[in-house]
């Protein structure tokens, strides 16, 4: 395998979770009298931290507003999880496979926080897939490639020894800014035209596309393109 380190992004990647936030952000914004919010407005603010997240969605909201719609959206998101959530198709048989490979490190790079990221670890019992994590609330958020620069310190790889895994803008940014490989996943929230333009190696339809790719991508060229699956320059103008 080309990669000795892959970083996946949570929400939207490894996780159908896409619908839940959206249903759990519009309830805290009619919990605070604030004007309904859109389904596409706030699947685009998906991946970021939730601050950050919110400081998009409503840049209108006066600080004390914002506290109180992210106080309510957790409060909802902790309430819903009575129901599980579902791991998108193939990503546990994918995973367990990974976790395997003695050679390869796995890490987590998401927006969520580390509370919420541990609550899901421990539901699941996914967390013994990972030898390493970052949430949003204890590095900066993405697209800032903080959470990335961080991870590849403390495995002691170099940024072309990693792939970035994610289904957003914001994931694919990171890892273009330290010059990071990314597979953008096209079955997340944000639009392939929208991942297209950070330049991933790779646009993946499913999982099982992105893990076909992970095994077959001769070590000196992970670029070459696999049945299923988009390749695209490195760099797209």
């Amino acid at each position: 395998m080309r990669y000795r380190l892959v970083i996946f992004d949570w929400d939207g990647t490894l996780m159908d979770s896409a619908a839940r936030i959206v249903a759990c952000m519009q309830a805290a914004a009619h919990d605070i009298g604030w004007a309904p919010l859109s389904d596409a407005a706030v699947r685009d603010i998906i991946g970021l931290g939730l601050p950050e997240a919110i400081a998009k969605l409503c840049p209108d909201m006066s600080m004390e507003q914002r506290e109180r719609l992210r106080e309510r959206y957790a409060a909802h998101f902790v309430a819903a999880e009575r129901e599980p959530m579902h791991f998108f198709d193939g990503v546990v048989s994918g995973m367990t496979r990974l976790r395997g490979e003695s050679s390869l490190r796995l890490a987590v790079a998401t927006g969520k926080s580390r509370r919420g990221l541990e609550r899901i670890f421990t539901s699941t019992g996914s967390g013994e897939w990972f030898h390493t994590s970052r949430t949003a609330d204890e590095t900066l958020s993405k697209p800032h490639p903080r959470m990335l620069e961080e991870l590849l310190v403390e495995t002691r790889l170099a940024p072309e020894e990693a792939l970035m895994v994610g289904d957003t803008e914001y994931d694919m940014e990171m890892a273009r800014a330290l010059g990071m490989d990314r597979v953008a996943v096209t079955y997340g929230v944000h639009a392939r035209e929208r991942l297209a333009r950070s330049g991933p190696v790779l646009m993946a339809d499913t999982f099982s596309v992105l893990m076909d790719w992970l095994y077959t991508a001769p070590k000196n060229d992970a670029n070459d393109s696999v049945s299923g699956a988009t390749r695209l320059r490195s760099e797209i103008s």
